[in-house]
């Protein structure tokens, strides 16, 4: 996916997080990472490198689906909303509504406003989600948007993705 994304933006938002991580890292901002993903006993890969003539099985059975819609941040406590439902807009909207009313409360204490960074994703960029940015900001969080194709720019990515003891989606 490299080769899709737009370097100069890639290079812009690594200096943009970086400052964002800075003024988190000074009690400025909240800074939570926001990401997806679905769990299921079945293994996403049905095949793996073995020797020729050896058959090795892992065992699975069916499962639902289990996704889970997260909150992270390196100085705030995380939050993680769980759904068996598919995950659409509405899921991710109900998700932030509940994050947003829980962070409310701080808000109009400390006066610190949240930033939640999020990828592309079409239910993160439907006209549903994005006519809920105000609502939310007057609340005190803010969205903020990676550039395409810049998932390692989202630290939770790694949670999903990279982390050898969780299988996601």
């Amino acid at each position: 996916m490299k080769s899709k994304r737009n370097s100069q933006l890639f290079e812009k938002a690594k200096i943009t997080q970086h400052g964002l991580d800075t003024l988190a890292t000074l009690e400025k901002i909240n800074l939570y990472y926001f990401d997806e993903s679905g769990f299921t006993t079945q293994p996403p890969v049905p095949y793996a490198w073995q020797p020729k003539g050896e058959t090795r099985e892992l065992p699975s059975f069916p499962s639902r689906r289990f996704n889970v819609l997260g909150f992270l941040s390196k100085q705030q406590p995380a939050y993680f909303h769980s759904t068996e439902c598919r995950v659409n807009t509405q899921t991710v909207i109900d998700a932030f509504d509940a994050f947003v009313t829980r962070y409310a409360d701080t808000y109009q204490q400390h006066q610190t406003p949240c930033v939640v960074v999020l990828d592309n994703a079409s239910v993160h960029t439907s006209r549903a989600f994005l006519d809920k940015q105000l609502q939310w900001a007057a609340q005190g969080v803010i969205l903020h948007y990676l550039p395409p194709y810049s998932p390692e720019l989202n630290q939770q990515f790694s949670l999903w993705y990279q982390s050898p003891k969780m299988v996601g989606r």
